[in-house]
């Protein structure tokens, strides 16, 4: 038995301290390295210090791993195999993801009406400060007004954490998950398990309750995404255009001179309508893509002879 198969046969729970292990020394070096940048941290010591920690935590644990777990690495994370055809999926993908970003915000601003029990009020209290925190440190990298800044941040607030995060979440919490080997079933327990641990984990690890239900309906999205296509492409991609919509809009309302809170406002409030309406194509978008790639996935079967 080669050493690969040895360490395809180790239990899940061993491949999650594995992986632990992994990001707690690769976060060594970015730790060591962020203690340099001189205080108080101005705004591009903050994003170099975002760049190391998605680098170190969610970039390249998934890669190590997949090449310790697999001797198809690429093929266990879904970005390599016969079930590539991004291009005309990618394209669906990427209009209804533009086409659900006012029914994004519709979903975020229900989900800000949570209040909790008068007990847990100190929870509560503690919550609202943690979004006011990320809220306030979004502003200040999406605050820029020149084309060097707009790149800056579409590298490293679309693009990185789309990658990274979609390796880490879908490419492998799901495999974990999952709990069946190399390929997901479409069909299966398992598999929507798969999904919606990966989701909640996904919406939870970015500390912002308030936005935390349509996030996990994001990652869940991504997840079946994931699925019906078998490439982890599609939703980097779907990912990558939600991050880059905020980042293009933050830009141009900035040099517009626009009020931010009327941007994060759409599908809200006066345009409650446009909410309502992108939710109801996006359900329908989702089914008609799921629909597509049924078949697509059915005719290249029968013309393969399977």
């Amino acid at each position: 038995m080669t050493s690969h198969e040895k360490l395809k046969q180790l239990h899940n729970f061993t491949k999650i301290i594995q992986w632990f292990a992994c990001m707690f020394l690769l976060s060594i070096p970015a730790i060591g390295c962020a203690t340099l940048f001189p205080q108080p941290l101005s705004v591009t010591s903050l994003k170099w210090i975002q760049f190391l920690q998605t680098t170190s935590i969610f970039l390249l644990p998934p890669l190590c791993m997949a090449y310790l777990w697999s001797e198809r690495p690429l093929e266990w994370l879904r970005v390599k195999g016969e079930r590539l055809k991004v291009k005309g999926e990618g394209i669906w993908a990427v209009v209804l993801m533009l086409v659900a970003l006012p029914a994004i915000n519709l979903l975020g601003y229900l989900n800000q009406q949570m209040t909790l029990p008068t007990f847990l009020e100190p929870l509560e209290q503690w919550m609202k400060t943690s979004e006011e925190n990320a809220k306030v440190l979004t502003e200040q990298f999406l605050s820029v007004t020149t084309f060097s800044g707009l790149i800056i941040n579409l590298l490293l607030i679309a693009l990185l954490p789309a990658v990274a995060e979609e390796l880490t979440f879908r490419g492998v919490l799901m495999n974990l998950f999952e709990l069946k080997g190399e390929r997901l079933k479409v069909k299966g327990k398992r598999t929507h398990l798969a999904i919606w641990c990966s989701a909640i984990l996904f919406s939870a690890i970015h500390l912002q309750f308030y936005g935390f239900v349509p996030r996990m309906l994001m990652g869940a999205l991504f997840g079946y995404i994931l699925v019906w296509t078998g490439s982890l492409w599609i939703p980097i991609l779907m990912h990558f255009t939600n991050n880059a919509m905020a980042v293009l809009l933050y830009f141009v309302a900035y040099r517009a001179g626009w009020n931010m809170e009327q941007v994060d406002a759409i599908g809200t409030n006066d345009t409650l309508w446009l909410g309502v309406v992108s939710m109801v194509l996006t359900i329908v978008g989702i089914y008609a893509f799921r629909r597509s790639t049924t078949m697509s996935n059915a005719s290249s079967r029968i013309s393969s002879g399977n």
